[in-house]
């Protein structure tokens, strides 16, 4: 018998603990990586010959809304694809357990508008054989896994879980005895497994968020007070592990600074209250406002000076976004704009071309959308990327500024009218709002900093932020050398393994699990936006591949090679950070 599964052969080793590389063999067995140095070829099953490749861990990402997705795609892609190998789900407080049957439909409704997934998907591939956190742990184990999966408890369900429905939990706050049950079914889920807990708190109060509930209201989370986040704070700390995903931003008000120390000192008092790590979500990069950066990173230092673990989860995939305002739902801060972008595609076309809309939308846009220009870009900058008229195809190429000075209107005007005449279909591309790499080099150098923040599984007809782990080797460490690839394979799995519980990889040591890649850095790229539809109903996605991976290794089997998949699904749930 081989004394190795598999063996890397001759590769050049960045395990992710930011020990300089170095040239090794790596043998692997039974799913984790038994020996490293220098070892023969014929005591193993199967040889993979390295040699000129990089051998570092696969990507960590904790901030993912796979929680549809992975019931009918094993891979989670497109993270896979890139050389993620273990994803977070439950973010944002947002899932499907707890959940009594009668709000089935209601928990699938919740994500159809808030993350953009689309619903018949979830309908045809979901059985829902559950009603209780560890039941779904349970079905998530047995289900193929090409990739690990860890959860954390997603508050806004089990509020309504709790409250009787989602409906009573909009309608009314927990009581202390409620916010009590809460709290046992939150042990309830760690016990079983679960890494932490996660919550949207995008406007405290929930007034007016930029994502919102299928209906236009805010999320159940949004509108939870400060005091109920302290108590699950507090009960996660009796119970001595995981770690808490917290997304709050005054996104809402029309200065994008204004609000940010408050929202992030609250993080900071979870940190406090809880004795355990905050992800904190999250420091987005505009060029046009790196005040509001530096503010978080000051904000970060201080933080963790005083012994409150809170790191910042950061956008850092360069992804425009692609929209057409028959799906569009991230001016949600916004009333007009969430009158005008829910129902059906013709009542939108009715309300985005009603005057009375029309005029609120100018005199929202001519006092200034700062926090909207913020996370999106100035609507003036949108390109037509495509129209689907015929007669129309002069405008592809076109600026909405181009157009409105073509045509002599406004800017939302021009954008409206073209968009309502084609019927709702124009697809139009956002700017890049994040190109400057030496904001990069800025953020990076915080210890507290995790990239990602790819929201994979979401937005899925906008954007593909899911890359970043490929943008970051080949833009910041191959491009323009602002990371060294020890400090980006540090950043990509060992800290986000160490912030968020993962015990059992996030490195390349002996014992480890061997989740790993295998990949040409001269060659590494991300391919261009594509229209693909592989999901269930024959609904479509907007996806991105990879290009210079080699090998992609889940516990110890490939995945991914040469960015065709084996079949392989040796993936595994994370319970309490490790596999079971």
């Amino acid at each position: 018998m081989a004394t190795f599964d598999t063996i890397i052969k001759d590769g050049i080793v960045v395990d992710g603990t930011r020990v300089p590389r170095y040239r090794a063999d790596i043998g692997i067995k039974n799913g984790k990586i038994a020996r490293i140095g220098r070892l023969k070829s014929s005591d193993a099953a199967q040889v993979l010959d390295a040699r000129g490749l990089i051998v570092a861990p696969g990507g960590i990402d904790l901030h993912t809304h796979y929680d549809a997705q992975v019931h009918w795609d094993p891979y989670l892609t497109i993270s896979s694809w890139h050389g993620v190998t273990t994803i977070t789900m439950g973010n944002c407080g947002f899932g499907f357990a707890p959940v009594h049957a009668k709000d089935v439909e209601r928990a699938m409704l919740a994500l159809s508008r808030n993350e953009a997934i689309p619903l018949e998907p979830m309908r045809v591939s979901m059985d829902f054989t559950w009603e209780t956190f560890p039941q779904y742990l349970d079905r998530l184990e047995r289900l193929p896994l090409g990739i690990n999966v860890s959860h954390l408890f997603p508050i806004s369900p089990a509020v309504a879980y709790v409250l009787g429905s989602f409906e009573e939990a909009k309608r009314r706050r927990p009581t202390e005895q409620e916010t009590a049950q809460i709290a046992r079914l939150l042990h309830e889920a760690i016990d079983a497994g679960a890494i932490g807990w996660g919550a949207q708190q995008l406007v405290p109060g929930g007034t007016s968020a930029v994502q919102c509930d299928y209906d236009g209201s805010p999320m159940i989370s949004d509108m939870l007070p400060d005091s109920f986040y302290l108590a699950m704070a507090r009960a996660l700390g009796k119970k001595g592990t995981g770690c808490i995903q917290f997304t709050r931003s005054s996104v809402g008000v029309n200065d994008p600074k204004a609000g940010m120390h408050n929202d992030f000192d609250f993080n900071a008092l979870l940190a406090q209250e809880s004795g355990r790590p905050v992800l904190f979500n999250a420091v987005a990069v505009n060029d046009k406002f790196p005040y509001v950066y530096r503010a978080q990173l000051r904000w970060l230092a201080d933080a963790n000076k005083q012994g409150k673990p809170v790191f910042g989860q950061t956008v850092t995939a360069r992804a425009a976004n692609y929209i057409t305002f028959e799906n569009w739902n991230l001016f949600d801060d916004s009333p007009v704009w969430r009158e005008a972008t829910t129902g059906t595609v013709e009542e939108k076309k009715v309300k985005l071309a009603a005057p009375h809309i029309r005029a609120a939308m100018r005199e929202e846009y001519d006092a200034g959308t700062k926090s909207r220009d913020f996370l999106f870009g100035e609507l003036a900058e949108f390109v037509v990327h495509q129209v689907q008229r015929t007669d129309l195809k002069h405008y592809e190429g076109l600026s909405v500024r181009q157009i409105a000075e073509r045509e002599q209107k406004h800017p939302i005007d021009a954008m409206l009218d073209l968009s309502v005449a084609d019927n709702l279909k124009t697809i139009w591309l956002g700017p890049i709002i994040n190109n400057n790499v030496e904001n990069y080099r800025e953020i990076m150098a915080s210890p507290y900093t995790l990239p990602g923040v790819s929201d994979g599984g979401a937005h899925i007809k906008f954007i593909t932020p899911g890359t970043y782990s490929t943008d970051m080797l080949a833009w910041m460490v191959r491009d323009s050398g602002i990371l060294s690839l020890e400090e980006a394979h540090y950043r990509l799995s060992y800290l986000p393994a160490w912030a968020a519980g993962i015990q059992d990889r996030g490195c390349l040591r002996e014992g480890m699990a061997a989740d790993i890649i295998v990949y040409d850095l001269e060659q590494l790229r991300i391919l261009p936006s594509e229209v693909v539809y592989d999901l269930p109903a024959n609904e479509w996605r907007r996806v991105q591949r990879a290009e210079g991976y080699r090998w992609i290794l889940v516990n110890g089997q490939v995945t991914f090679e040469d960015g065709k998949c084996t079949g392989a699904t040796a993936g595994r749930l994370l319970r309490h950070g490790r596999a079971s």
